[in-house]
C-alpha cells in the first residue's frame, strides 16, 4: 500500500484508475476500504472515468497511530489532504468526505481552494457550524475495558464498528477528542468552491444539509431518502447525485 510522510506522520492511501484526480476522505472509525471500497464507490468513480485516490486518516487503518487529541486538530488533517494532492503531483483535486471526513474536507476548501477543484460533503450538515456532531461518550466507550458495559448506544455502535474495523481504540479516543472544530457561518460563506453537501433524511448526527447548503455560495444539497448516518454511504441516489454534480461543475 502506498503511503506518503508529512511532518513525521504516514498517510496511506490507495491510487486506482485513471482520469481526473478525486480524493476520498472517510469518516471517524471507519478507513479507506470500509468508507469507498465495499461500499463500491471506488469501482462507480473508476468506471466513470475517474482516478480516484483514498487515503486513511492518521490514527484509522494503515496510517500513523496517534494519541494525542491535539495531533487530530481538523486544519491539521485537512494538510494531510493537502499534502496528498501535492504529493502525487496534482494541481488540484475534487475532494469528497464523508462525516468526519466531510468536516477535514470544509477545512481544506476554505484555506486551499487552489488545491479543491470541487467537494462533497457527505454526512455532514449543519453540525459544521452548530455542533461537533460525535458526542463525547464515544471517547469514553472507546476507553472502556473490554467487555465492559456501554449504555449509550451511539457510543456502543461506534465503539463495536470500531471493533470490527480492528482499529486503534486509543488512537480513535485520541481523533475524536481533538477533531471536531466547528467553522463560523462567516467562514463557510468564505468557501468558494462548488460544493454538495449529502445527508441522509434519517441522520441523527449531521445536521440538516439546506441549512449548510444555504450558508455557501452557490453550493446544492442532497437529501438521500430513507437513509441514516451509516446506511447512507453506499446509497444509488448518493452515488448518482455525486455523479451529476461531477458533470456539470465548473
Amino acid at each position: 500500500m502506498p503511503s506518503y510522510s508529512r511532518d513525521g506522520v504516514e498517510i496511506a492511501f490507495l491510487d486506482e484508475g485513471q482520469g481526473e484526480p478525486m480524493v476520498l476522505v472517510h469518516g471517524f472509525a471507519s478507513n479507506k476500504e470500509v468508507n469507498w471500497v465495499a461500499p463500491g464507490w471506488v469501482s462507480t468513480l473508476t468506471r466513470a472515468g475517474r482516478r480516484v485516490i483514498a487515503l486513511d486518516n492518521r490514527g484509522h487503518g494503515q496510517s500513523s497511530k496517534l494519541y494525542d487529541p491535539a495531533a487530530y486538530h481538523s486544519s491539521i488533517m485537512a494538510e494531510d489532504i493537502r499534502g496528498l494532492i501535492e504529493y502525487l503531483g496534482f494541481e488540484h483535486a475534487d475532494v469528497m468526505g464523508y462525516s468526519m471526513g466531510a468536516r477535514n474536507t470544509a477545512f481544506l476548501a476554505l484555506a486551499h481552494p487552489e488545491r479543491t477543484r470541487s467537494a462533497v460533503l457527505g454526512g455532514l450538515g449543519m453540525r459544521l457550524v452548530d455542533g461537533v456532531g460525535l458526542p463525547d461518550t464515544i471517547a469514553d466507550a472507546l476507553e472502556a475495558p473490554a467487555g465492559a458495559p456501554i449504555a449509550d448506544p451511539t457510543a456502543y455502535l461506534f465503539r463495536a464498528f470500531a471493533e470490527q474495523t480492528k482499529s486503534d481504540l486509543r488512537a480513535l479516543a485520541a481523533c475524536l477528542r481533538g477533531s471536531r472544530q466547528m467553522l463560523s457561518r462567516d467562514e463557510v460563506g468564505r468557501i468558494a468552491v462548488p460544493l454538495m453537501v449529502a445527508v441522509g433524511s434519517t441522520d441523527p448526527i449531521a445536521g440538516s444539509p439546506e441549512g449548510l447548503a444555504a450558508l455557501i455560495p452557490g453550493a446544492q444539497a442532497l437529501v438521500i431518502p430513507g437513509r441514516d448516518h451509516m446506511l447512507a454511504v453506499g446509497d444509488r441516489t448518493y452515488k448518482n447525485g455525486v455523479l451529476e454534480f461531477l458533470a456539470k461543475r465548473p
